[in-house]
Formats: structure tokens, C-alpha cells, sequence
């Protein structure tokens, strides 16, 4: 018999229902116990989603991040987040957006936010430092063990491993974080016990970082840490994912673990060298299923290829998805309205669960058991490999066509600057924003009427334009620079760009989590990608006849549409971004004709994609900082391009973002207090600069003293002629009342810097940190 399993589910609900569950509590209008029946009937529905697998996760389910879970279980929240006297789950969203619920005293500085691994998912870094210590905090994770099995479901829980977590956290004072391997064991060990103790037999341990490249104090402290942990006291199953494990094969070969799963999507090259270096009776997991795209899986392949691997294993092999479900949408079934051709060649994560069923089933039984399912699944898979529809003949010519000079701006960035600056007339430390501004109750329920055919096509623009009208109004009396037209006729950053380009199609409930109660929904990328007509350049040169100020138009670059789509998986991911630059390229051109002078197109993915091995970086930077390039460079030196990236380390890539070219770049620089602009001591950067100073992750409305003191550590490393002043991140998420007194701040602070400057110089500067009542907030 193989032993079918899964190393995580979508938690946040078919219908988002801990999304609206979540902002309800936070604002307000509902206890900590619906929030917690919420949480408890998806967890209910989620195991049930599962049955028929031989073990199904518990303590995968979290109410914001998984890491920020595991922080909680070890004792480790930021003391600033504990100092208050309410409950524990106040605590635990402080650390997670700043604050807890609307009535619940104290904002604190929320947890730095990146992205895990080299998805659009974005955890919270463990804080850590030399007088770190560790306290078992069991609770939750031993309440739902108990809980999983009262309802009957045979449970493997789910904990992030200790050498993981020291490596993603971060040392706030600069100290080695292996020092702490040592005060973090023993917690481990009590948790393992305590699980044990409740009745489980198998604990699920991930262990990401073993598919980067570690050194060898890294590789000892997996010695270190699995040897410390072999109590006995239960089954690990030491779980690998998103790559290759390459030589890190021999530091798995050498712990005393019962089980290893690993990632055959990505690594299948090597489950032969794992089998080879395991002992007899240990268990090999092979992840078979791809838990991070939405086709179908070709099972015939994959019982070709898994049926002599089960003859030698017998009982040793398990299978699960080649990482946890928790990337892709929960439910194919609720996709009533999409074209029945390409629904069938797709499986979100109920339908990944039964593929494994099918594998499973076949092993045991022989394929003759499973034929029916077999056969539909083999159309499926040769009708997408068939279909005309995917491939277009003359996208096709268009890359075969590409040149270099495509990439190339007409003159070096001074000429240019000196260009732009004749033309914009901006003053020093001009103030700009992301691109979007809240979506209202009224946008999302005149896009929801349109959807359903109660509101016509014309009614739907002028409600837009109203509110595009409202959004120059509000930034003129702000007092920005550069305007944006807020973008209140798009759903979605990418799944807008999709909508309007061949290639693309979209489910109805195809939510994924990003972030706590923020879900996205991302573009289906099925076939050849093209441009049919203009984008946006009537919502934008609408904005741009209701002001006198300039107006930047507001693209997302192929790299990120390319990163944050399910993309095809028949051609190289090169070849596809290469399509998307193209057709970004005809719109980039069509907004300058029209007389839009400044141009942003967001990357904001571009660093998720590289591979988690950096001897790989290479190829992916390649093609995607060139893709960007023909996306960007074919407008005047007049022309103003900006890009923008979020929420990831850019230090070790600064060199390929500087050969992108942009004119200005803005990234987020506010929750990690500037750090990340480090590199520019090292490295001088040649263009525009926007270093984020405002966290529109949060709901915190920042000082203008606080926004002051976070220019000046950026006027350190770069000149103040080559600062903007922006948010760190577009503002849909945010309401207009947190948004107006923010950038109000925000605008002061670069009033007041332009005075300082005027009066002081560069030099001068530094006391307005000392200072901070001489700045209204």
C-alpha cells in the first residue's frame, strides 16, 4: 500500500471567509470567538476536503502566517507587541500589521514582511538577537491536534524546523543567529514530546532552506539540531520543497529522521541518489503533484515513471504535492463560468488531492482499478497540447524578431535626467505615490453590478471617472507632485493587464492567500500572449485633462504579471515573459503618444522569481531584466520611467536592478528602517531613488517626524537631488481616512526637507531628527 499525504492547505477559504472574518475583527464589529468559529468550521471543511488521505496536516491553518505561528509556539513575539494587558491574540496581530483590533489600545512597528522563498506568499521575520530566549507556547497548535482528532481525522501535524527558522529570521543587533541553535532545541524537543503525548505518531518538520546553497556551519547545524531531536518520542518526517537539494543530499542522508520527503517537480533527478543514501526502513515522500500551478498532472507519465520506483520501495513510499496547497486556489468545482475546454486541463487543491488518490490507487491496485479516471485525465492533458488556441504564429515571429537595441534607451540616464527635469519642472524631494488608492465599497460594488449585468458598460466609466475625479481633487489639496489616477477601474494589478491581453484566462474564486487577509487572484496564462488595443490609456489621459500637474500612468512589467500568474508550463518562462514585454512595450508607447511623460511599470516580483540557488541567478536576470528593458526603453529621453518593487532583499541584485535603466525606482524601505538602502554605501547608484517611508501594509499613520528621519538616513547614502519621497507600497488596501492624514505627513516632511535644505544644506540636516515637534503630524 503507498501512503498518500499532504503537507498543507489553502486556509483561507473557497469564498475568502477568513478574509471577511478577519477584517471584521479588526474592525471592530466582531468578537474573538467568531473569529475563532470562522477559523474552526474552515478547519473542519479543509479536513474533509482531505479524507481518503492516509495523513492529513493539522497546524498548517493559520490566522495570519504560518512563521509568525511558529514565532508564537517558541515565545519569540517582539516584547513591544507583548506590553499591553489584553489577550494573546492582540499580540499576535500587533506583530503581524502593527495593531489588533480598531479598539484595542497601542500601535506598535509591525514585523518586517518578505516573501517566502520564491513565492508571492509574505511571511513575518523572526526577531532575533544575542539575548534571544525560547519558552514553549503549545497551545494552539496541541488545541487543534486534539481538536482534528475528535473529528475522526488521522492528523500529521505540521511545524516549520528549528535550523529554517533561525536562518529566515533576522538578527536585529547583528549577532550570529547560530548561536541560538542551542537554547532552541530544547523547545523543540518539549514540542515533539508534547505532540507525542497527544497522540501523534508522525510530525511533518519543513525544512526549506535545505534546497539553497548552505555553507558548512548551516549543514552542521542540521547535524546538530536532528541529532538533538531523535528522542524517540515520535516520527519526523523531514519535509524539502520549491528545489533541488544538490549537495546538501549528503547532510539529509546523515540525520536520524524516519522519513524525507522531497520535491520531484523540481528535483526528481535525484530521488535515485536519495534512495541510495537512505537506510532501509526509512520512509521516502515524493512529491509528485505540483502544489504551485493549476494543470492538470499528466498521471500516465507519472505512473510511468513512479511504478518501478514502487516496486523497489514497497512500503517506504509515500506521496503528497511537492509542496504545501496553500499556492494554488481550494476548489476547481465552484469555476462554473469558465471556458469548460480549459477548465478541464486544470486541479486546484481539492482536485491535486484526488489526483494523488489516482496515483495512489493505481500503485496498489494496478491502473485497470483507476482506468476511468486515467482516461479523462489523458484527454485533458492531449487536448492543451492539441489546441490551436494556444499558439499564435505571429507572437511567435515577434520574439524570433527580438534585437537588442530594443532594450536601449536613446542616451545615458544625466542626459536624460537633464531632459526630464526641463520638461517636469519637480521640485527637490518631489512626492509621488504608488499607483492605486482605496477601492471603495462603491468601486467594488459597481464592478461587482457590472459583472452581473445590472450595470451597463457607460453607467460603470462615468462611476469611475467620478471617482478618478475625486482622486486628483484629494492629491491636489494634498499637495503631491506627481499625480496618479488611483486606478479605481482595476480589480487587480496583474489580473487587469490579463484581462485585456490574448493568452489569458480567469477563474471566478481562484483566490490565493499573499498575506494575512490579503488574497489575490491570479491570471490563468494558457497560450501565446498579444495586445488587442490600448489598456489604459483612456482612465489615464482622462486624469491627465483634470489637473495641471503631471501624471503618471501606471503599468504592472511583464516580469511581475509573468511571476504572479499560473503561467503554462509547455515553453520556457523566458519565452513567455519575452511576449509580455512586448505587448507592455506597445502601451508604454501608446500612453507617451498620448502625452503621458511619466511612466511607472511595477516589478514589484522581480526578485521572487530567482532561483533559490544563486549559482542559477544568472540566466533568470538575465531575460528578465532584458524583458523589463523592452518593455521600458523604446519612449524619449523626455519620458520619465519609474519602476517599483516591494517587500523583498534587493542588496545582492542591486547591480541588475541598476541595468534595468528606470529613471526613478521605489521600493520599501519603511519596516526594515531603511536597511535595505545599506548597499548604496558599496554601491553607487546611478538613477532616481524613492525609498519608501510610509508601511500601507499597516493601518498606523505615520508621524511626519518619523518620515523625516527615515529621508535623512537615506540622504546619507544618496544624494537629496536624487530622492523622491513615496509610500512604500500602491494604497488600494488602505481607507481614504488612514490614507489623507498619512500622505498629509508625508508632504509636510518633504516641505520641511526642502526648507532645511534651503536653509542649511546637506550637511545641516541631521537635527531635524532631534527636533520632531518642529513638524506637524
Amino acid at each position: 500500500m503507498v501512503t498518500t499525504h499532504n503537507l498543507g492547505f489553502p486556509r483561507i477559504g473557497a469564498h475568502r471567509e477568513l478574509k471577511f472574518a478577519l477584517e471584521t475583527f479588526w474592525s471592530g464589529q466582531s468578537s474573538t470567538d467568531a473569529l475563532e468559529a470562522v477559523a474552526a468550521q474552515l478547519r473542519a471543511r479543509h479536513w474533509q476536503d482531505q479524507s481518503g488521505l492516509d495523513l492529513i496536516p493539522v497546524g498548517d491553518f493559520s490566522l495570519y502566517d504560518h512563521v509568525l505561528d511558529m514565532s508564537v509556539t517558541l515565545g519569540n513575539l517582539p516584547a513591544r507587541t507583548r506590553s499591553f494587558d489584553d489577550d494573546a491574540i492582540h499580540a499576535y496581530f500587533r506583530a503581524a500589521r502593527g495593531r489588533s483590533a480598531k479598539n484595542t489600545e497601542g500601535h506598535v512597528a509591525a514585523g518586517e514582511m518578505t516573501k517566502w522563498f520564491d513565492t508571492n506568499y509574505h511571511y513575518i521575520v523572526p526577531e532575533l538577537d544575542a539575548e534571544t530566549r525560547f519558552q514553549l507556547n503549545a497551545t494552539r497548535l496541541l488545541a487543534e491536534l486534539a481538536e482534528a482528532r475528535r473529528q475522526g481525522v488521522t492528523a500529521k501535524p505540521v511545524i516549520l524546523g528549528p535550523v529554517s527558522y533561525l536562518a529566515l529570521g533576522k538578527s536585529k543587533d547583528g549577532s550570529d543567529r547560530l548561536t541560538l541553535l542551542k537554547r532552541i532545541l530544547p523547545v523543540y524537543a518539549s514540542l515533539l514530546a508534547a505532540l507525542a503525548h497527544a497522540g501523534a505518531t508522525w510530525v511533518q518538520v519543513d525544512e526549506p532552506i535545505l534546497v539553497t546553497e548552505l555553507d558548512d556551519a548551516w549543514q552542521n547545524a542540521f547535524i546538530e539540531a536532528y541529532s538533538t531531536l531523535d528522542t524517540g518520542s515520535v516520527k519526523i518526517l523531514l519535509t524539502t520543497y520549491f528545489g533541488q537539494l544538490k549537495e546538501n543530499l549528503a547532510v539529509i542522508a546523515r540525520l536520524p529522521v524516519q522519513g524525507i520527503h522531497i520535491d520531484a517537480i523540481n528535483a526528481r533527478d535525484e530521488v535515485e541518489a536519495l534512495i541510495k543514501l537512505t537506510y532501509p526502513s526509512q520512509v521516502i515522500s515524493l512529491g509528485v503533484v505540483n502544489g504551485r500551478n493549476i494543470w492538470k498532472t499528466d498521471l500516465d507519465a507519472t505512473l510511468d515513471w513512479l511504478e518501478p520506483l514502487s516496486q523497489k520501495l514497497g512500503a517506504r513510499l509515500w506521496l503528497a504535492p511537492h509542496a504545501s496547497l496553500l499556492h494554488v486556489p481550494v476548489d476547481l468545482a465552484f469555476e462554473t463560468g469558465m471556458d469548460a475546454e480549459i477548465r478541464a486541463w486544470m486541479a486546484f487543491a481539492v482536485q491535486k488531492i484526488a489526483e494523488l488518490k489516482i496515483l495512489a490507487g493505481a500503485l496498489t491496485y494496478g491502473r485497470e482499478a483507476v482506468a476511468t479516471a486515467l482516461a479523462a485525465h489523458r484527454d485533458a492533458v492531449k487536448s492543451r497540447r492539441e489546441l490551436a488556441r494556444v499558439n499564435n504564429a505571429s507572437v511567435k515571429a515577434a520574439i524570433r524578431d527580438i534585437s537588442a537595441s530594443l532594450g536601449q534607451r536613446r542616451h545615458d540616464f544625466e542626459t536624460r535626467a537633464a531632459r526630464q527635469a526641463e520638461k517636469l519642472h519637480l521640485p527637490l524631494y518631489p512626492t509621488t505615490t504608488i499607483g492605486s488608492f482605496p477601492q471603495t465599497h462603491d468601486i467594488r460594488m459597481a464592478r461587482t453590478r457590472l459583472k452581473k449585468g445590472q450595470l451597463d458598460i457607460e453607467d460603470y466609466k462615468n462611476l469611475m471617472r467620478q471617482e478618478i475625479q475625486r482622486c486628483i481633487r484629494e492629491q491636489e489639496k494634498l499637495g503631491l507632485d506627481v499625480l496618479v489616477h488611483g486606478e479605481a477601474e482595476r480589480n487587480d494589478m496583474v489580473e487587469y493587464f490579463g484581462e485585456k491581453l490574448e493568452g489569458f484566462t480567469f477563474s471566478q474564486n481562484g483566490w490565493v492567500q499573499s498575506y494575512g487577509s490579503r488574497c489575490v487572484k491570479p491570471p490563468i496564462l494558457f497560450g501565446d500572449i498579444s495586445r488587442p488595443e490600448p489598456m489604459t490609456v483612456e482612465w489615464i489621459t482622462y486624469a491627465a485633462s483634470l489637473t495641471d500637474k503631471p501624471m503618471k500612468g501606471m503599468l504592472t512589467g511583464p516580469v511581475t504579471i509573468l511571476n504572479w500568474s499560473f503561467v503554462r508550463d509547455d515553453q520556457p518562462r523566458a519565452t513567455t515573459c519575452y511576449q509580455l514585454a512586448l505587448a507592455i512595450r506597445q502601451e508604454v508607447l501608446d500612453l507617451e503618444k498620448a502625452g503621458i511623460h511619466i511612466i511607472q511599470i511595477d516589478e514589484a516580483a522581480l526578485r521572487e522569481g530567482l532561483p533559490l540557488r544563486r549559482s542559477q541567478w544568472k540566466e533568470y536576470l538575465s531575460w528578465a531584466v532584458e524583458s523589463f528593458r523592452i518593455a521600458a526603453n523604446g519612449v524619449a529621453d523626455e519620458t520619465q520611467i519609474h519602476t517599483h518593487m516591494c517587500y523583498s532583499e534587493f542588496n545582492d541584485i542591486i547591480a541588475e536592478i541598476a541595468e534595468m535603466d528606470a529613471d526613478v525606482i521605489t521600493i520599501e524601505t519603511s519596516r526594515s528602517d531603511m536597511e535595505l538602502l545599506d548597499v548604496f554605501e558599496t554601491f553607487d547608484y546611478p538613477n532616481q531613488i524613492g525609498p519608501g517611508v510610509y508601511d500601507i501594509h499597516a493601518p498606523n499613520i505615520p508621524e511626519t517626524s518619523q518620515i523625516i528621519g527615515l529621508m535623512l538616513k537615506a540622504g546619507r547614502r544618496i544624494p537629496a537631488a536624487r530622492l523622491w519621497i513615496n509610500p512604500d507600497c500602491g494604497l488600494k488596501t488602505r481607507q481614504w481616512q488612514e490614507v489623507i492624514p498619512a500622505l498629509t505627513n508625508m508632504v509636510n516632511a518633504a516641505r520641511a526637507l526642502r526648507a532645511g535644505q534651503a536653509s542649511h544644506g546637506d550637511q545641516d540636516l541631521a537635527p531635524l531628527l532631534e527636533a520632531p515637534g518642529a513638524f506637524p503630524s
